[in-house]
């Protein structure tokens, strides 16, 4: 049926809370401490309210400077330094972390920028805390090697996966936009990457609409082509740390000490990259010159929500409530609160 949704029971288990509300368009682990957060007289106290804490950190990379700091144990050790515990919580995609959120099943989280707009838009309570990416290079539409579609208006009539409420959903109504078609045109598929992947190998869907890793792993692995890129459409979709907002009220120093681990973090990966690209080729099972490839389109960083940032998501919100994408007009600013980032930004050395 062109331009509905075809979805996977599981993905809408997970996510119904916000997509009946928002789009009109249709394991847990612990690290080992080895090492330490660096300590000094801006050190943070534990406190009554903060102590017996279990602090719920969402994922969905298996490379990068959470996983990193997941592996080397680092929040563990941070978090126990005040009497809080860490549990990690995996998932496949962004959408997928704002029912946690709103169930009060996770406190933190990177997602990319069209899943910050869908949880707004079902009223989740959460914040933007930081920009852990500029998106300039993380989503692009693929074909398979070989296929017969080389331009946008090829799409007409085929069969597109993308999974519902991500960045890369995003991406797909502006290269549709570009081609003057619109998603009754073509055939969506919803799927979370994880069956999306195994489709596109087969050629059971036309394209795929995704994010890093998978983009070059496909590329430089399997021959697959870039029908659209960020930069093909002149657009960005930034990557933020979400917390959720209860959390950051009761635990104001929590979220501070969260930031200063990602930052140690990205730190310790920009230091020792082939340290780095070596854990995640394990983990991925990936050769370690496309894990290398990989982080340099990924752009890692942690830096505060600037102006250009909203105004850019201000765009992405607007466009996509054009679209029929969104059935609510936002205001991005109201979820932005870069008080926690400023406090790192004035302890670090």
């Amino acid at each position: 049926m062109a331009g509905r949704w075809v979805v996977n029971k599981w993905a809408c288990g997970v996510a119904s809370l916000l997509m009946a509300v928002v789009l009109a368009g249709c394991g847990v682990s612990t690290g080992q401490a080895n090492t330490s957060l660096k300590g000094g007289q801006n050190e943070a106290k534990p406190t009554s309210s903060d102590a017996g804490v279990t602090v719920n950190i969402g994922t969905q990379s298996l490379m990068g400077p959470m996983y990193l700091a997941e592996k080397k144990g680092w929040f563990e050790q941070a978090f126990a330094r005040v009497g809080a515990k860490v549990k990690w919580v995996q998932f496949t995609s962004g959408p997928p972390f704002f029912p946690a959120i709103a169930s009060n099943h996770i406190d933190f989280g990177q997602v990319g920028n069209t899943p910050v707009l869908v949880g707004q838009a079902a009223n989740v309570n959460f914040t933007e805390i930081a920009v852990d990416s500029s998106g300039k290079n993380g989503d692009a539409l693929l074909v398979p090697k070989g296929s017969s579609l080389h331009s946008l208006q090829d799409l007409k009539g085929k069969k597109v996966a993308v999974a519902q409420g991500s960045s890369a959903y995003n991406l797909l109504y502006k290269a549709l936009a570009k081609a003057g078609l619109t998603t009754s045109d073509i055939h969506i598929v919803q799927l979370q990457p994880n069956e999306a992947q195994p489709a596109f190998e087969s050629h059971a869907v036309d394209a795929w609409a995704t994010w890093e890793p998978y983009i070059t792993e496909e590329v430089s692995l399997h021959g697959a082509e870039e029908l659209a890129t960020e930069q093909s459409l002149a657009s960005a979709d930034p990557g933020f740390t979400i917390v959720r907002s209860k959390f950051a009220q009761q635990h104001p120093d929590l979220v501070v000490r969260f930031l200063k681990v990602y930052q140690q973090a990205l730190d310790y990966q920009k230091a020792h990259m082939d340290e780095a690209i070596q854990l995640y080729a394990k983990s991925t099972h990936l050769s370690p010159s496309v894990i290398r490839q990989m982080l340099e389109n990924e752009d890692d960083e942690n830096a505060p929500v600037t102006d250009e940032v909203v105004k850019e998501q201000q765009q992405t919100a607007d466009f996509l409530y054009q679209q029929g994408a969104l059935n609510t007009k936002l205001d991005v600013s109201k979820v932005v609160d870069n008080q926690y980032i400023e406090q790192v930004a004035k302890q670090s050395p």
